[in-house]
């Protein structure tokens, strides 16, 4: 299957199985390779490919992670860049929304 095809048949719950693989599925977002590293904990991983990222997408999710980390104030510069209204939800939904927007942006 090409990566292309991959994409556009990857869901929201897809994704999230894919947790417990070693690696991100092939063929996403860097936005959302930065998502799955974060949701297994590797929030410095996740970190540095959203930095090297440099759309809205990556801005988006680089927000969220400072949220995570706590810190606020540079998530809300994040979420100016990303063109998006600061979260204040629990993060888990945040993630989901965010993992569902991006594979949503895929398919279509």
């Amino acid at each position: 299957m090409v990566v292309a095809e991959v994409r556009r048949r990857m869901t929201p719950a897809a994704f999230k199985q894919s947790l417990n693989r070693k690696t991100p599925p092939a063929g996403v977002s860097t936005a959302l390779q930065a998502l799955w590293w974060a949701a297994g904990g590797d929030w410095d991983k996740a970190h540095r490919i959203v930095m090297s990222g440099h759309d809205q997408e990556c801005a988006w999710v680089h927000a969220y992670l400072h949220r995570v980390e706590g810190d606020l104030d540079n998530a809300a510069y994040w979420y100016r860049q990303a063109r998006r209204k600061a979260a204040t939800g629990e993060l888990s939904s945040e993630w989901d929304e965010i993992v569902a927007a991006l594979l949503q942006d895929r398919r279509r």
